[in-house]
């Protein structure tokens, strides 16, 4: 029996296509996916899952299940700029409208996930709110219902599923790969509410893939920065976030 310490959670992580965007991609017409899920995309998954600003996920490894492949397909992303592109009609407006862009999506993809949860110590007001049975209670229910919220395989337009699962059962297609280097490859964002500084910075690292496995640097531990904007953070307290032990009752679930 897998027995769990009372804030890690193992998953299946599966959809069609997945779109983890390379930050250098993303300011053009054209889109092109990482070939491993990034650990921002992966902590987002997690907060579908259940999150509530007393925690912190922190994703600890992922497992590539099926073969890495790519698809290039055109797509018709919704331009908000309002304005048309100039070699077809200059200087119209218009709220928004259908453009034109190629993206290169990860296809048919499955992952094993590990992940845990740790307290949120930039919000000291909800210091009552760290009951940390209640909330593995509440995050097994919700991976139990395949999460609280929508999942994404990096973004919106990548419909992803999850279930509980034992991380490292049954057979990947790298198993007997020993080890495979990637280059320079964003890593995740640095938020106020987490840093407890004004300031929003992303994260870069150099990831390695052995026999399958991913095993991520904590945040902390990226050497490699940037800073991309002054940022204030949200303000948690009693008043806006409902308690773990209140919510533990309403689902029923006990630790």
């Amino acid at each position: 029996m897998n027995t769990l310490p009372k804030n890690t959670i193992e998953f299946r992580l599966w959809g069609r296509y997945a779109l983890f965007t390379d930050p250098l991609t993303k300011i053009g017409g054209e889109k092109c996916s990482y070939h491993l899920p990034t650990y921002e995309a992966l902590k987002g998954v997690c907060k579908s899952i259940y999150w509530k600003p007393t925690i912190v996920w922190v994703v600890d490894a992922v497992r590539v299940m099926k073969r890495i492949r790519t698809q290039t397909k055109g797509t018709k992303p919704l331009n908000f700029s309002g304005v048309y592109p100039s070699e077809k009609m200059p200087g119209k407006k218009q709220e928004n409208f259908n453009d034109l862009a190629i993206y290169t999506f990860l296809s048919d993809v499955e992952y094993q996930v590990r992940a845990h949860f740790e307290w949120n110590n930039y919000h000291k007001e909800l210091g009552k709110d760290r009951v940390d049975g209640k909330h593995f209670a509440i995050a097994k229910r919700m991976l139990e219902r395949g999460g609280r919220q929508d999942i994404f395989l990096g973004t919106r337009d990548c419909q992803g599923y999850v279930e509980p699962c034992i991380f490292g059962e049954g057979e990947s297609a790298y198993d007997e790969d020993d080890e495979i280097g990637y280059g320079l490859m964003f890593h995740g964002f640095d938020y106020p509410d987490e840093t407890e500084t004004n300031e929003l910075n992303a994260r870069f690292w150099y990831p390695t893939l052995k026999r399958g496995v991913l095993i991520f640097e904590r945040p902390g531990d990226c050497k490699y920065k940037k800073f991309v904007r002054e940022m204030n953070a949200k303000r948690f307290g009693a008043e806006n976030v409902k308690s773990v032990g209140l919510e533990a009752d309403e689902l029923g679930v006990m630790e």
